[in-house]
């Protein structure tokens, strides 16, 4: 049985989020990953199309805003 903060997809564990803020403060997650450098690859690559956006990093059960 899989706690709280862990979820998986075909049995990976999939525990790190990546979140978009708009321009009005509505929040998304756009994707979860194995891996803090994978999300983070994943927010930063997002993050330098130029648009008004924000993308971070976060841990499944965490709330963090950059």
């Amino acid at each position: 049985m899989l706690g709280r903060d862990t979820m998986s997809d075909g049995g990976a564990v999939l525990p790190w989020l990546v979140i978009r803020q708009d321009d009005n403060g509505n929040r998304y997650r756009v994707g979860r990953y194995a891996t803090q450098a994978e999300a983070q690859k994943i927010a930063d690559k997002l993050d330098s199309r130029g648009h008004k956006q924000l993308y971070w990093v976060e841990r499944l059960g965490q709330s963090a805003r950059p």
